[in-house]
């Protein structure tokens, strides 16, 4: 037995117990006559301690030996410890040991095993192995498990049933790009690995199971930010016999669940908003409602005078800033060369003082007057000691920046609590969205979704027009899932695809399999899958998702710590019938 006890667990009540503990040396303190060493396995630190009238010379002179991070186990007796530590679950007690056994040398670890470390991001990820030995990456991935057991807990007495679906599938020209695999049995073929269980979880509606879940790993080869890794896990999804009203229902009961048995919050409302309107009030489709700072339409009371920039602009909005009179001239400027970063992409702000007496004070006072400018309060609701910041230009492109300000602003003012938490329904997206490079629709979330009834007929006269039966769910202005109502009939499948720009061939060879199975009876389905790395660093006060993930990869979808991806050998290429493709081309 390597141990009797974990090192968290000895308290008071245990005093005069023999114990055996395992684990790793935190850090030791000498004294010469006397030796303590924090003794550290996953659920705590035990202080062992050593002395010259109590312990044996030889393992005294083997207890000064140790050093940061060897593995050992002891036996001993715990005692009373005489300067408690209560910041410490075993502040009370120290283990007299009697024995020791060094099970495992340790080189000195290239960053410090503290809370607080001496680690850079890039050596941590090399070194990923240790930075799991640190308490908060161990608590985040204890979390993570906490959260997927919550979900389990709730999808099961819903009466979901979890349900494996393949890896290795077929590569579709929809979404993000494939990572493809070689199939080395059939000579220049490949599978691809899934971004979503998509088709699969169609295909069981069809089958008959009803209520379908599972916790599942996809794969997208994109570019990387600091919440998207090449590799991710969804809470998959898929529900038979159900209309949206169904579905929201549901998942709003999955996120109550988890907001109350992980984070200890009860949450009542879930607003809805429909997409064309977050979109006017926020610029994005994925607002975050903690704070205000709704957007105001300025053209009609900022398009009268012979302001040219207003005049050209397309759209004219301005947000109010809370307390924001008080900025400086200095703060007021550097906003407007933040606003103009590269990154953001506006060529200047406007902006006007709300005094505390009423009055006004604009940087375009040449142009507009104390009446303009209480119009421009009344639009943004802003209110005496606010500070209105207005941006004009392009409907997309000015919404896109006043959206950036207005979550800078909140940053700036601490408006963004990450433990207030405010869910959204965005329902009603377009269906299809414009590439106006080459003039093609495709679809905004995926081919299978269907049009809201009665819009079918859209397809044909105005297909941008047409409203999706599509819905995503926000959480403090993240997207934590995102779903919709499937297409469930062959012919409106096909439809569907022929305005994607499918041909009936291009369309039978990609997705002919569901197209089949519609004929044998599909029932009227809807899913939604939720982003489980963002959701579990969200609910743990965080933004980006690394800590939440065992063995993330680096923003150049790296893995530096076993360096893949990697080259393989001309024998590997030969026998993938991959090196005879490269020769031929070449």
């Amino acid at each position: 037995m390597y141990r009797s006890h974990s090192c968290g667990e000895l308290k008071a009540s245990h005093i005069n117990t023999e114990v055996t503990l395992a684990g790793w040396v935190q850090k030791s303190r000498n004294k010469g006559f006397m030796v303590w060493v924090d003794l550290r396995d996953r659920y705590g630190i035990t202080q062992l301690i050593f002395d010259e009238e109590r312990t044996p010379k030889e393992m005294m002179e083997k207890a000064k030996s140790l050093g940061r991070e060897f593995v050992i186990q002891v036996s001993g007796t715990v005692i009373e410890r005489e300067s408690k530590n209560s910041k410490m679950a075993t502040g009370a007690i120290e283990v007299l040991v009697s024995k020791l056994e060094i099970l495992n040398e340790a080189v000195t670890p290239p960053f410090t095993i503290e809370d607080e470390t001496d680690g850079g991001e890039d050596i941590r990820m090399k070194y990923r192995y240790l930075d799991i030995r640190r308490n908060p990456v161990k608590d985040s991935l204890i979390f993570r498990h906490k959260v997927a057991m919550e979900v389990r807990k709730y999808l099961s007495d819903q009466e979901f049933i979890e349900v494996e679906t393949p890896y290795l599938i077929k590569s579709t020209p929809e979404g993000a790009r494939d990572f493809v695999v070689p199939s080395r049995m059939n000579e220049g073929q490949f599978y691809a690995l899934p971004q979503s269980p998509q088709t699969f979880k169609q295909l069981l509606m069809v089958g008959g199971m009803d209520k379908y879940f599972q916790i599942v790993k996809c794969f997208r080869d994109e570019d990387l930010r600091a919440d998207r890794q090449p590799e991710f896990t969804q809470i998959d999804c898929e529900m038979a016999f159900v209309q949206q009203e169904d579905i929201l229902n549901i998942f709003e009961g999955l996120t109550r669940h988890l907001l109350k048995e992980v984070n200890g919050v009860e949450v009542d409302k879930f607003p809805r908003m429909l997409f064309d309107d977050a979109m006017r009030l926020y610029g994005n489709d994925k607002p975050d409602i903690r704070f205000g700072m709704e957007f105001g339409e300025l053209n009609e009371v900022t398009q009268h005078k012979d302001f040219g920039v207003f005049n050209a602009a397309e759209l004219v909005i301005g947000i109010a800033v809370p307390g924001g009179n008080k900025y400086t001239r200095k703060e007021i400027d550097n906003l407007i060369k933040w606003v103009k970063r590269p990154q953001v992409g506006a060529l200047g702000m406007i902006y006007a003082r709300v005094n505390e007496d009423g009055s006004f004070k604009s940087s375009v006072d040449k142009f507009y007057d104390q009446e303009d400018l209480a119009k421009w309060a009344e639009v943004t609701g802003a209110k005496p000691g606010d500070l209105v910041c207005v941006l004009s230009g392009d409907t997309n492109k000015v919404r896109a920046q006043m959206s950036a300000l207005r979550m800078e602003l909140a940053e700036r003012l601490g408006l963004r609590d990450p433990k207030v938490f405010a869910p959204l329904w965005v329902i009603d997206f377009p269906l299809l969205e414009l590439d106006e490079e080459t003039g093609h629709y495709h679809a905004m979330h995926h081919p299978f979704t269907s049009p809201k009834p009665g819009q079918l007929e859209l397809l044909d006269t105005d297909p941008g027009a047409v409203k999706a039966n599509a819905y995503d769910l926000v959480l403090n202005g993240n997207e934590i899932g995102g779903g919709s109502i499937r297409i469930h009939d062959k012919k409106i499948q096909a439809t569907m695809l022929k305005h994607l720009g499918f041909s009936e061939e291009e369309a039978k060879a990609q997705f002919g399999f569901l197209m089949d199975a519609f004929e044998y009876g599909a029932p009227p389905h809807g899913g939604l899958a939720f982003g489980l790395d963002r959701l579990v660093a969200i609910l743990g006060g965080q933004e980006t998702i690394r800590d939440f993930i065992a063995f993330p990869k680096n923003n150049s979808g790296r893995d530096v710590m076993i360096d893949a991806p990697a080259f393989i050998d001309d024998e590997q290429l030969t026998e993938l019938s991959l090196k005879l493709n490269i020769q031929e081309k070449e």
